[in-house]
């Protein structure tokens, strides 16, 4: 249901991730900031009391310690940057 590759740096990495439609990300968070943006495909994404849907070419901003989650409406590729 998921397929990612991550490329990372020393404080940075990118990851493209393949998400199946039906896909469910549970509840978590990260302690630094994650910026979605959808290259193909349509989310939902649960973020701190927001709901979101996202589609190709919009990007999210998820700030520090938020918890989310996301639900995938149709196959999606997204690109993730945040720290390592």
């Amino acid at each position: 249901m998921v397929a990612r590759k991550t490329l990372g740096g020393t404080e940075l990495q990118l990851t493209q991730a393949y998400f199946k439609k039906g896909t469910r990300v549970p509840v978590h968070a990260h302690d630094g900031e994650r910026l979605l943006y959808v290259l193909q495909g349509v989310i939902r994404v649960l973020a701190g009391g927001d709901d979101t849907t996202l589609r190709e070419g919009d990007l999210l901003v998820v700030p520090p310690g938020i918890p989310h989650q996301a639900e995938v409406f149709d196959d999606a590729f997204v690109l993730m940057v945040g720290r390592t």
